[in-house]
């Protein structure tokens, strides 16, 4: 008895609901031919409610499953197409068959998708449009198959799944990889983005994306005394077409990690890295990092804490709309590819479908982990020479701090380098406000340049010696 009243109270909640949809579409005096319209027209979010509507009252319509699927599918709700577009390709829906065959190579079932695109083929191999189409969904697929086949031998140490509106809470950068923000947080008058921006750790320069919803590129801007200015968008080799997005700059300057939509990414957002070439005074072309970085879905802001040893990076793969998973992971100084001849290993370590399998035998990644998940702590005022982070928990503010000789002379020399940069960076802002000024000539265009490189050089040198200082110190203290 309390089963039936269970499922009648069920039955009552769906009658329900799809009585509000069906009177909420009608108050608004639109049909499901409209409906139809929108979607060969290809406004699919427009027609996606009538089309979810309409199913509740013909579920085993496979015209409605298709255009149910299909709208789904092209607004990015992947996962919860596949349903719709299954049943419609059991109906013999040719058009089912290309969307369900790319589908399913967006979940890595190469065979499976093959197989729909032979159905599409069987159905319309006198259309030489559709054939066209097809030829394209093949070239996809085979990329994607590739990829997997190129996968990197990435150990993901901890994932976690968190609020697409608040994903930056799990970047827990210390406070020599720079910091991450919301562009709104540093730019509140523009307009509502979830675009991010990146500030380096001498908070001098900042990077960040704007422009068209479909066309953002990337741009980067210097402190100039209290405010920041000298605004420069990064060169083409960057900027292609479709958006640039979510920038990490490593500690040398020069490593820029990015997000991309252009026509060569898998779906969505793709990371890319850079770096800046002395010679050629600009940007190398990008390189697409490979999978797992990679996948069909949107994969974005990387970011790598040299200090700590671990990186970040978000994907939506396989995830509900409003949320997006953190992947945490330990950067391999170059690129180590997976050597496998099994197929279904290589498919689950390219879609990450268990961050173990990643694991090395016989390590113990509790400390990393733990370590990932500890914040900067926010700066205080210390009596001492200077502030110099050894780890979380030790930070010297003299040089008898330093147990270890070498940690010594090292730090001592980017001591030097820095006050070394100072005195460039006061030369350099005045330089910069002569030129606001005014004052455009040859000379003065060239001696900001100068010392533009002069100042990135002798701040790579500091940071490296700082580095150098820092890893022989935790040498000598975890050694006691």
């Amino acid at each position: 008895m309390e089963i039936s009243l269970e499922r009648s109270m069920k039955r009552g909640r769906f009658f329900s609901i799809y009585i509000l949809i069906l009177f909420c579409l009608c108050a608004k005096g639109q049909t499901l031919d409209e409906a139809k319209n929108w979607y060969l027209e290809g406004r699919y979010a427009e027609a996606l409610p009538f089309f979810q509507a309409e199913y509740l009252n013909t579920p085993n319509n496979p015209s409605i499953n298709q255009w149910l699927g299909v709208s789904l599918y092209e607004t990015g709700k992947i996962i919860e197409a596949q349903k719709y577009l299954e049943f419609a390709s059991t109906r013999k829906i040719p058009e089912a068959y290309i969307y369900l065959g790319e589908l399913y190579a967006k979940l890595y079932r190469f065979k499976d998708a093959e197989k729909e695109f032979e159905k599409y083929q069987r159905a319309k191999r006198r259309d030489s449009e559709a054939m066209g189409v097809l030829s394209k969904k093949r070239d996809y697929t085979e990329r994607l198959q590739k990829a997997v086949n190129r996968t990197e031998d990435l150990q993901i140490i901890d994932s976690l799944i968190v609020p697409k509106s608040d994903f930056l809470s799990a970047y827990n950068l210390s406070a020599s990889s720079g910091s991450l923000m919301s562009v709104n947080e540093f730019f509140p008058d523009r307009s509502k983005t979830d675009e991010t921006l990146y500030i380096n750790e001498r908070k001098d320069k900042i990077y960040y994306s704007q422009g068209e919803t479909t066309n953002t590129d990337l741009y980067t801007m210097d402190k100039l005394l209290d405010t920041f200015g000298n605004e420069k968008r990064l060169p083409e080799s960057i900027n292609k077409t479709g958006n640039q997005s979510f920038p990490y700059v490593l500690t040398d300057g020069m490593t820029i990690y990015f997000a991309s939509a252009e026509e060569q990414s898998f779906g969505g957002y793709d990371l890319f890295v850079t770096r800046y070439n002395l010679n050629s005074d600009s940007y190398l072309n990008p390189n697409q990092l490979n999978m797992p970085f990679n996948s069909p879905f949107n994969d974005y802001m990387l970011a790598i804490d040299e200090e700590k040893g671990i990186g970040w990076f978000a994907s939506d793969r396989f995830q509900p709309a409003d949320s997006v998973c953190i992947y945490t992971f330990i950067p391999n100084p170059e690129v180590r590819l997976i050597e496998s001849e099994d197929a279904t290993y290589m498919t689950n370590r390219a879609r990450i479908s268990s961050i173990a399998d990643t694991w090395k035998e016989g390590v113990d990644y509790k400390a990393l982990r733990t370590l990932a998940k500890q914040r900067t702590a926010s700066p205080q005022e210390n009596e001492g020479d200077f502030t110099f982070v050894i780890n979380d928990q030790v930070t010297y503010h003299t040089l008898s701090d330093f147990r270890n000789e070498q940690a010594r002379s090292l730090f001592s020399q980017a001591a030097g380098y820095e006050k070394q940069l100072q005195a460039l960076k006061n030369e350099l802002s005045q330089k910069r406000e002569q030129f606001a000024g005014g004052q455009t000539n040859d000379n003065i265009t060239t001696s900001i340049l100068h010392l533009e490189k002069e100042s990135e050089s002798l701040f790579r040198e500091m940071e490296r010696l700082k580095i150098q200082a820092r890893n022989e110190e935790i040498r000598t203290l975890f050694n006691q």
